[in-house]
């Protein structure tokens, strides 16, 4: 019975490991700032819907690239008038993107605050704690409202080694183009221009591109096989059965 318990143990290629983890590696905290001002319940953005909002258009495709951003800690801010924060950072993508449903044109307000979008931010990204940093700025209008200016949030941005990538929603005559384009050069980042759903999709693209998502973690098994130790075992307690049959026929 020993034996053959001993057999069947080893067959079984019993082991041990060490598991060990390394976190150094972390995807980006990234924010993703949502213009919700009433210009965008305008219609026709869409070529395929052409009744859907540029705002219902922008959260359907930012849900798709939050989906592809694997371990990264996100967030959402949403600005019009004022700028809140409808998620902070988190891992937990599938929440964000439900999260996101929960907002509506009109609910910060108005107007646009496009230094306020940046300075809350920069506040929200301040819980995370991964190396790169980065704000997707979302917009259809002007600055024209609000307590900081773009160009304090754009320092302070700069400061904590915060991208921000600017988008600007509809025709470049609807928002101001080199406000944008100035935000995204002096971080470091890339301004671009969507003036249909199609376009803001190759934009998230690119994005997604330019900040590829890191594995956040990775864990390794040192895996040291067993086997050696019940066959060996199995061996002496046959060595020991053979040379009590011999000495019992003496």
């Amino acid at each position: 019975m020993a034996l053959f318990t001993l057999m069947v143990l080893a067959l079984a290629k019993p082991f041990v490991y060490d598991a060990s983890s390394d976190q150094h590696k972390k995807g980006r905290d990234l924010i993703l700032a949502i213009d919700a001002s009433g210009s965008m319940a305008q219609s026709g953005f869409d070529g395929k819907d052409r009744f859907k909002t540029k705002y219902e258009t922008t959260l359907a495709l930012s849900k798709d690239f939050i989906k592809k951003r694997f371990d990264d800690n996100m967030g959402v801010v949403v600005f019009g008038t004022f700028a809140y924060t409808a998620s902070p950072l988190t891992y937990d993508l599938e929440s964000l993107s439900y999260l996101l449903e929960m907002t509506n044109v009109g609910l910060a307000g108005e107007s646009t605050a496009l230094g306020d979008a940046i300075m809350q931010s920069i506040r929200t990204l301040s819980y995370g704690e991964a190396q790169n940093k980065a704000i997707i700025l979302l917009t259809d209008g002007y600055h024209n409202a609000g307590k900081s200016s773009p160009k304090e949030a754009v320092k302070k941005a700069k400061e904590a080694g915060i991208k921000i990538y600017t988008i600007g929603i509809g025709k470049k005559s609807d928002y101001d183009v080199a406000l944008l384009e100035t935000i995204a050069k002096e971080s470091g980042a890339k301004s671009y221009a969507a003036s249909s759903a199609k376009a803001l999709s190759n934009v998230y693209e690119e994005i997604d591109a330019l900040e590829p998502s890191a594995i956040r973690s990775e864990n390794y098994l040192n895996q040291r096989l067993l086997i050696l130790y019940p066959l060996i075992l199995v061996f002496m307690l046959l060595l020991l059965w053979i040379l009590s049959t011999k000495r019992s026929k003496r």
